[in-house]
């Protein structure tokens, strides 16, 4: 079926113009027409489309302009330029999350009770009335601008440019400490790392290596690639994953199923869990460094990727010599005996099995 390419563009000209009357009713009007027209737009129109509506984020009141990031999100996920829409986007998350921090502190000071969880609908007049109108839309909104961050975090180059990463895991911690698995999409995304050089120990040959990690954001990803550059290159022994397993934690979509390899170790001897991410292995001397040790018991799981719109790699860049070796694992606990770089005994994950 064709559509008249003005059809989507007359719809966001009248919801621009509605918004820069701030009448309620017209932008609630406007909106509901702009998502007809989006429901049946082609990809051209919508990618067009986003640019527009991410410049005029700032200017949407408040209680629409989470819906309107989830539109911009879902064009980016359909190829709409994700470096223009995400000044918008994540304007917007920062302001948001800055409100929806005081939720939990509010809640509790006005009686307590089980914290509510926000969803996709509108908070009820109780919420408000014990927290504040404007702390309870912006904790409702929260999944909303979660995922329409997420479309952008996907990209590479908008990742790069977070000048204030830091900033937002601290407030997205904040807020995900007050219930169990909130916001952990966006805290993935903000952890991932980039360009970001790894140095892999394998105790047990005594050899090391060197190697660069883009997009990588858990451990079960990272686990995977990391058996596919050393064990699938005859550098270490160990199950090598199948090219499908590999090729789906890089760009293919999808899923397959994997056994692990190694038991992935921080130099202290501490478990780097594969439900963890990479930003959690030890930065030594600036770079950061893991161990790889045997298998405590056989596990697998499905191999992918956490963002199934997020490319990631792992490229082997080459293998340290003795020397470089040496010096890397003299920063490294060994694990003779019962002392305390010991590896703890392993758990499982609910995504896995476990032998």
């Amino acid at each position: 079926m064709i559509f008249r390419r003005a059809r989507l563009a007359g719809a966001v000209g009248r919801f621009e113009a509605a918004v820069r009357t701030q009448d309620p009713q017209a932008i609630e009007d406007a909106l509901g027409r702009l998502h007809q027209r989006a429901a049946c737009a082609s990809r051209t129109e919508l990618t067009a489309a986003a640019v527009r509506l991410a410049g005029l984020l700032p200017e949407v009141p408040t209680a629409p302009r989470a819906r309107v990031a989830l539109l911009i999100g879902a064009c980016v996920e359909l190829g709409a330029d994700p470096v223009a829409c995400a000044p918008g986007l994540l304007a917007g998350v920062r302001q948001t999350l800055g409100v929806a921090v005081h939720f939990p502190e509010r809640w509790r000071a006005a009686g307590g009770g089980e914290l509510p969880l926000p969803d996709e609908g509108t908070p009820h007049g109780g919420v408000a009335a014990r927290v504040g109108e404007e702390v309870a839309d912006a904790w409702w909104a929260l999944l909303r601008w979660e995922t329409a961050a997420v479309a952008v975090l996907n990209h590479r180059a908008v990742r790069e440019a977070v000048g204030d990463r830091r900033e937002l895991l601290a407030t997205t911690a904040r807020i995900a400490a007050t219930v169990e698995g909130l916001l952990t999409c966006l805290n993935y995304a903000l952890l991932v790392l980039d360009d970001e050089p790894l140095v892999v120990l394998h105790r047990a040959t005594r050899t090391g290596y060197r190697l660069r990690m883009t997009g990588v954001a858990d451990n079960f990803q990272l686990h995977t690639l990391l058996a596919a550059e050393l064990s699938g290159a005859g550098h270490v022994p160990g199950e090598v994953p199948s090219a499908e397993a590999v090729a789906v934690c890089r760009n293919v979509p999808g899923q397959a199923p994997t056994a692990g390899t190694f038991r992935l170790s921080a130099p202290d001897g501490g478990e780097i869990w594969n439900e963890g991410t990479p930003a959690e292995i030890p930065e030594v001397d600036g770079t950061r460094l893991l161990v790889l040790d045997p298998l405590p018991y056989a596990r697998s799981w499905p191999a992918g990727r956490f963002f199934a719109n997020m490319p990631g790699d792992l490229v082997l860049e080459r293998v340290l010599s003795a020397e470089e070796t040496a010096r890397w694992f003299d920063r490294v606990v060994t694990l003779d005996g019962a002392g305390p770089g010991r590896p703890p005994p392993g758990n499982g994950w609910a995504g896995e099995t476990v032998v």
